[in-house]
C-alpha cells in the first residue's frame, strides 16, 4: 500500500511539474512560428542561393557578345627556307613567308611579330537575344522554385502546429483523465475500509490508473517529436515550441473563416510550372536562333621586323629585332553551315517535345489544385457538421459521469459501470478534441490549395 501512495505521488508530482513548465513557456503564435520558418529554415536558405547562381549566369549571358581582342608576341630564331605549295594547316606549323632561293639556304634568321587581331560577332539574327531571354526565364523558374519550397515548408509547419495542438490537447484530456481515476481510486479505498465495497474494485481502479498513465507518458513522446520536427525548420529549441491553445477555437468562432475567394491562378506550385512550361517556349526560340547565319567584323594589326634585308641579304640576328613594316587588316565576313538546317530541326524538334511535357505537367497540377480544392470543401462541410453535434455528446457523457460516480460514491452501482461511463466521457473528450483539430485541419487545407493562408493567419493574433 505504502508503494502505490509513493508512485502516486510521484506522477501526480510529475503532472504538476510538467504542467507548470508549460504555463510557464510563453506560446508561439502561428503567424511567428511562419515568419521564423521563412528566415531560418535550412532548405529556403539554400534554395535562395540558387537564386544567385541563376542571377550570375544571366549577367555571364548577357556578356556573350563581348568581342575577342587577342594580343601577341613573338621573337623568334631559326630558317627560313622555303618552297611554294598550298597545305592545310594543323595547329602549329613552320613559317610559310619569305622568298623563295635557288639553293638550300640554312642560315639563321632573327625576327619579331606583333598582332593584335579582333574577332567580334557583330550580328547572329536574334541569337544573343534569345539566349538573354532564356537566362532571364532561367532566373524566374528559380525563383517560382523557391516561392513554391517556401510554401510548402510553410504547409508542412501548418500541419505540424496543428497537430502540435492536438497533442497538447490530448494531453490535457490525458491528464484530467489521470485525475479522475485518481479521485475514483480514493473513493474505493474509502469505500473499502468501511465494507461498503470489495476490496477487488481497487485492482480494477490501479489498472486503468496505470493505463492513463502510460497513455499520458506516450503522448508526451509523440508531442516533442513534433516539437523536434518543428525545431528542425525553425531553429528554436524543441522545448520553447508551445502553440497558442486558442487557435482552434478563434477559428471556430469565426463563421465567415471559410468564405475566402480562391486565387489558384497565381498559386506558388502553379506559378512554377507554368514557369517551366514559358522557360521551355523560350528555349524553342533560342534553338532556332541557335544555327542562324553569323555576322562577324574582322580586324588585324601587326608589325615585323627581320635580319634579312629587302635585297635578301641574311644581316645579323641583331637587326632582326625591332618592328620594321606594319600592317593592317579589317573585313566583315559572314559564316553558315548548311549542315545547321538538319541540327536545328532535330534539336527543335526534341525541345517541342518538352515542351508539351512541360505544358502537360501544368494542366496536371491545375486539375490536382482543383481536385483538392473540392476536397477541401467536402471535409469543411464535414468538420462543420461534426462540430454541431459534438457538444451534444460531451454534455451528455459528463452528465453521465457525474451522475455514475455519486451513485458509486453511495454504493449503488458498481465499478465496471463507473468505468463505462469514465471511458464514454473520455472518448467524447477526446472526439471534441478531434473535431476541433478537424475543422482547423480543413480549413487550413483549403486555403493551402486555394492560395489564402494570409487570409486565414488574419484572423489569428
Amino acid at each position: 500500500m505504502l508503494s502505490i501512495k509513493r508512485c502516486l505521488f510521484i506522477a501526480v508530482s510529475l503532472f504538476i511539474s510538467i504542467a507548470a513548465q508549460a504555463q510557464q513557456t510563453t506560446p508561439i503564435t502561428l503567424k511567428d512560428l511562419l515568419n521564423r520558418v521563412d528566415q531560418k529554415a535550412p532548405s529556403l536558405i539554400t534554395d535562395s542561393a540558387a537564386i544567385l547562381i541563376r542571377r550570375a549566369q544571366a549577367v555571364e549571358t548577357r556578356n556573350n557578345w563581348l568581342p575577342n581582342l587577342r594580343l601577341n608576341y613573338q621573337a623568334d630564331i631559326g630558317t627560313s627556307n622555303n618552297t611554294t605549295g598550298p597545305y592545310f594547316g594543323f595547329g602549329i606549323i613552320p613559317s610559310s613567308s619569305g622568298g623563295i632561293h635557288n639553293t638550300n639556304v640554312t642560315t639563321a634568321v632573327a625576327d619579331n611579330l606583333g598582332i593584335a587581331a579582333l574577332d567580334w560577332e557583330v550580328y547572329n539574327f536574334g541569337k544573343y537575344g534569345a539566349e538573354n531571354r532564356v537566362a532571364n526565364s532561367d532566373i524566374t523558374v528559380e525563383q517560382n522554385s523557391y516561392a513554391e519550397s517556401k510554401y510548402d515548408i510553410r504547409s508542412f509547419t501548418i500541419s505540424n502546429y496543428l497537430r502540435l495542438l492536438r497533442l497538447q490537447d490530448f494531453v490535457g484530456i490525458q491528464f484530467r483523465n489521470i485525475q479522475r481515476n485518481l479521485e475514483i481510486r480514493r473513493s474505493i479505498e474509502s469505500l473499502a475500509k468501511s465494507g461498503v465495497i470489495a476490496g477487488v474494485d481497487t485492482s480494477i481502479a490501479e489498472a486503468e490508473l496505470s493505463k492513463a498513465r502510460l497513455n499520458y507518458i506516450e503522448l508526451n513522446d509523440q508531442l516533442k517529436q513534433v516539437q523536434l520536427q518543428l525545431s528542425e525548420v525553425t531553429g528554436l529549441p524543441y522545448q520553447s515550441i508551445i502553440p497558442d491553445s486558442t487557435v482552434e477555437m478563434t477559428l471556430i468562432n469565426q463563421p465567415s473563416a471559410y468564405l475566402f475567394a480562391p486565387d489558384t491562378a497565381n498559386h506558388p506550385l502553379i506559378n512554377f510550372y507554368r514557369s517551366v512550361y514559358q522557360n521551355s517556349i523560350q528555349r524553342e526560340d533560342l534553338v532556332k536562333k541557335l544555327y542562324n547565319p553569323k555576322i562577324s567584323l574582322e580586324a588585324a594589326a601587326w608589325d615585323r621586323g627581320s635580319s634579312i634585308d629587302a635585297a635578301g641579304k641574311y644581316n645579323s640576328l641583331s637587326t632582326g629585332y625591332g618592328f620594321q613594316r606594319g600592317n593592317y587588316l579589317v573585313g566583315v565576313g559572314i559564316s553558315y553551315n548548311l549542315f545547321d538546317l538538319r541540327r536545328r530541326q532535330l534539336k527543335l524538334s526534341t525541345q517541342r517535345a518538352t515542351t508539351d511535357f512541360t505544358l502537360k505537367k501544368l494542366q496536371e497540377q491545375q486539375q490536382l489544385l482543383s481536385t483538392r480544392a473540392s476536397q477541401a470543401d467536402v471535409e469543411m462541410q464535414t468538420a462543420l457538421d461534426r462540430l454541431k453535434e459534438i457538444p451534444k455528446q460531451l454534455k451528455a457523457a459528463t452528465d453521465g459521469y457525474r451522475q455514475k460516480l455519486s451513485l458509486y460514491k453511495n454504493g449503488l452501482t458498481d465499478i465496471i459501470e463507473l468505468d463505462a461511463a469514465l471511458n464514454i466521457l473520455y472518448r467524447a473528450e477526446t472526439d471534441f478534441m478531434q473535431a476541433k483539430y478537424d475543422y482547423a485541419n480543413a480549413l487550413f487545407l483549403k486555403a493551402i490549395t486555394e492560395n489564402q493562408v494570409n487570409s486565414v493567419l488574419n484572423l489569428l493574433k
